[in-house]
């Protein structure tokens, strides 16, 4: 049976619907870049999703190829997630989708190096005769933060926030969102196929504890993440 990150993982991708407090590893992912509203049909959020998807496929069925990566095993591909921020908001302002910029990513499996990441973008690339030169090899150490499992709209979110944001100040942390440190999203369901009320989101926020400095050194921010203007 295939190797399947939600279930094996689940207090990373299937929290409760209650706010509760996390540690998160460093991980590895397929990223891409990009800004805008995500629901505008010829954006580039909308062209980022079908570039992850071409990589995270290229990986999963090299088995089948010449390109043998060292300690594969099958695996279901992971569920795609997104970093969030706009300038001059601190989390997220639902109302102002065209500010919106984003990493939009999906995890990958510890054993795909950046070597076999190179492999899978010029293979693609052939195969596909399509231009994947936006995706990148991203690594985020997430570290401390606050989740819950969103049910319902995105643009509900807010709600769910505000329980999160309560829950963690009761357990004496305070938010941490920075320019390095971002609203974190999981998605669970797939928006074409599943009713508004019923989608299942992860949603993440960086926290730390009341009053903490951070070290200079911190590891946990996403490398080469701007406050780009519109």
């Amino acid at each position: 049976m295939a190797f399947d990150f939600k279930k094996e993982y689940k207090e990373f991708y299937m929290p409760k619907g209650t706010p509760s407090i996390v540690t998160v590893p460093k991980m590895n992912y397929i990223a891409v870049r990009g800004s805008g509203n995500p629901n505008d049909e010829n954006g580039e959020y909308k062209q980022a999703i079908g570039l992850l998807y071409g990589i995270a496929f290229t990986i999963k069925m090299s088995k089948k190829g010449n390109h043998q990566i060292d300690g594969y095993f099958d695996y279901v591909v992971p569920p795609l997630e997104g970093f969030w921020w706009q300038d001059g908001v601190t989390g997220v302002d639902y109302t102002r989708k065209d500010s919106f910029q984003w990493i939009s990513v999906i995890r990958l499996p510890d054993f795909v190096t950046k070597e076999d990441f190179d492999w899978a973008v010029i293979e693609a690339t052939e195969k596909k005769k399509q231009d994947f030169s936006k995706v990148e090899f991203f690594t985020y150490n997430e570290g401390l933060c606050v989740q819950c499992m969103h049910i319902g709209s995105y643009d509900d979110e807010p709600a769910t926030v505000a329980r999160m944001h309560e829950f963690m100040e009761q357990q004496g942390y305070e938010l941490d969102i920075t320019d390095k440190r971002l609203h974190h999203e999981i998605y669970l369901s797939d928006a074409r196929k599943v009713a508004p009320e019923k989608l299942r989101t992860v949603v993440r926020h960086p926290i730390k504890v009341k009053g903490a400095n951070r070290p200079v050194d911190d590891c946990s921010a996403p490398t080469g993440v701007k406050r780009r203007s519109r």
